[in-house]
């Protein structure tokens, strides 16, 4: 008994230990003071220049209705990331009707990654003066199969823009606010293996663009804008997620396979000892 009592101790113990890890690992990803500092003013009109957000900020942007615009955040492995985006429309009297927004997110790779739930597109009509918009991602693996397109650490683009609007209304002023919230997705989604590098592909200033930059409607951006958008990070660095309650769980299953072994062990030796029948 005086076993499975120690190893009952031990057993907290570790579990507190862990607890305390994840708990400290929580407090460091959970936004702090500065966090609510405004981040960037400014929005790209394209992948190879689109303005980079730091971790916990929120972007803004005065453009122009029409316009293509572009911000890049970093995602890492264990997060699930809701892009959220509010756009300003001029005032009604300078509208002509109704009009679409929409935001689409691109991975490291410029892959369209589908919204698992959010409003991704939504129509303005006359009399409205401003519209909200969401996007939830799947959780962010650590590795994935070549031919799967599930989220993966890296640069994570967002773009705005909007659809269907009167020929008239193009070019009207508007101000964009967006922002990526993130979340831990918890050691459920957590897949072994890792990529030796995140998806943060780097752009020389001499780099033409691809075809599918032309299809969606970019400008050509001047040499001095076409800056490698990946100079975000985690704070804690990338895969700063290597701990989850994964590990918590293993290690207090093991301890309960322990303390259960010893246990059994322990009752069977006293159940099969020979019974002593006092002296006459």
């Amino acid at each position: 008994m005086r076993i499975i009592r120690t190893l009952a101790t031990a057993a907290l113990a570790c579990a507190a230990l862990f607890a305390g890890t994840a708990g400290a690992a929580a407090d460091s990803a959970s936004p702090d003071a500065e966090d609510g500092k405004s981040g960037p003013t400014r929005a790209g009109t394209g992948f190879r220049d689109a303005a980079a957000v730091p971790p916990g900020r929120s972007a803004t942007a005065n453009a122009s209705s029409g316009d293509y615009l572009y911000w890049v955040f970093p995602l890492d492995t264990g997060q699930r990331a809701t892009f959220k985006a509010e756009v300003e429309l001029p005032e009604q009297s300078a509208r002509h009707g109704d009009s679409t927004w929409r935001i689409d997110v691109y991975d490291g790779l410029r892959r369209r990654q589908p919204c698992m739930y959010g409003m991704q597109s939504r129509v303005a009509t006359g009399d409205t003066a401003s519209v909200e918009l969401s996007c939830t991602l799947r959780p962010v693996r650590s590795l994935t199969d070549p031919w799967s397109a599930h989220p993966l650490p890296g640069s994570y683009y967002l773009r705005l823009t909007a659809g269907d609007a009167p020929e008239k209304d193009l070019g009207l002023p508007i101000r964009a606010k967006v922002e990526a919230v993130t979340k831990d997705a918890g050691g459920a989604h957590a897949v072994d293996g890792s990529l030796s590098t995140p998806l943060t592909p780097g752009v020389s200033a001499g780099d033409g663009q691809n075809g599918e930059d032309a299809e969606d409607g970019e400008e050509s951006a001047s040499p001095d804008a076409r800056q490698a958008p990946a100079a975000v990070e985690p704070e804690d660095g990338w895969s700063s997620g290597r701990w989850s309650d994964r590990w918590i769980w293993t290690v207090a299953g093991g301890v309960l396979a322990a303390l259960g072994t010893l246990g059994g062990y322990a009752l069977a030796r006293g159940t099969g000892r020979p019974s002593r029948t006092p002296r006459a």
